[in-house]
């Protein structure tokens, strides 16, 4: 296939899932023999299925490859790139479709139970096909589920450019810590650093990163490109409409990033395009999946917008 005219924007390997939403009226949540909540609702969308959906909703030609169960959740999850029009090639999971509970307390903050067991025995994604849609794409997201890791290797072969979201991760551990040296975009959360700085820097000495990023939330957050004498501060902006659920901002960050940086547009543009749609994302209820659409992102982004 002619690399010069992919037929991708981007392959998001990884993270397709189901959540179970329950709104609580506290957390942390005191411990006590039952609570009333609102309606508990179940939806597909983990972190690989709002990044697939986010750049999509911004005009980025987006294939999503995972593994899920013959189950409920599967059916989900294939339903929602349906209805979205996310082009999404399934793989069985025996051990069934990832899921995951999700407190989410007034203010909007979450906190998540992840069902670990749910990977158990997935095969890796196929030779043949992870070459076939690799070559087809200009870029690959990898998620830092399963099997996404074995991937690393393999991608490392080729010529794609590569960006991961390692979430919350401490700088330590180092599963999460293969991902950050294999991808030239890396993203992850401050929440468990207590100084940003040093991570960010031993990424860029240590891998291949071209730019790293670490959100804070509401205080914006740092970035590190590679040649850069010091890390940057940038500032997050306030929300178009009043805040109801941090859920899929991280995932909605990323996205706005990749948009900007596929487009070729300067470091800043790309921080401003992903700190609006992570914004966008905090006045979506969970139970939604309604990422921001590239014209209404143009119109709060101005006229430097790429694209």
């Amino acid at each position: 296939m002619n690399r010069t005219s992919p037929e991708l924007d981007v392959l998001v390997l990884g993270g397709a899932g189901v959540d179970t939403l329950v709104y609580t009226p506290a957390l942390p949540l005191p411990y006590a023999d039952s609570y009333m909540v609102p309606t508990i609702t179940t939806r597909a969308g983990h972190t690989g299925d709002a990044v697939a959906l986010g750049l999509h909703a911004l005009g980025l030609r987006t294939h999503h490859l995972d593994a899920i169960g013959d189950d409920h959740e599967g059916e989900l999850v294939r339903r929602l790139h349906e209805q979205h029009g996310v082009p999404f090639t399934a793989l069985p999971s025996p051990g069934g479709t990832k899921r995951a509970v999700n407190l989410v307390g007034p203010d909007g903050r979450r906190l998540s139970l992840y069902d670990v067991g749910r990977g158990d025995g997935t095969a890796d994604f196929p030779a043949d096909l992870l070459d076939r849609l690799t070559a087809a794409a200009r870029h690959v997201h990898v998620s830092i589920t399963h099997p996404g890791a074995n991937a690393l290797a393999h991608l490392s072969r080729t010529r794609v450019t590569v960006s991961t979201d390692l979430h919350n991760w401490d700088g330590e551990n180092p599963y999460h810590e293969a991902f950050a040296l294999a991808a030239d975009v890396v993203f992850l959360s401050a929440a468990a650093l207590a100084d940003p700085e040093p991570v960010l820097r031993r990424i860029i000495a240590d891998g291949r990163a071209r730019v790293v990023v670490a959100t804070a939330g509401a205080e914006g957050g740092h970035l590190l490109e590679r040649g850069a004498p010091d890390p940057v501060r940038f500032t997050a902006v306030a929300p178009p409409a009043p805040v109801v659920d941090s859920n899929g901002a991280g995932d909605a960050f990323v996205s706005g990033f990749l948009y900007g940086w596929l487009s070729g547009a300067p470091t800043a543009d790309c921080v401003r395009y992903a700190t609006l749609c992570g914004a966008h994302a905090c006045t979506v209820a969970a139970t939604e999946m309604a990422p921001l659409d590239l014209d209404t992102l143009r119109k709060r982004a101005g006229d430097g917008v790429t694209g």
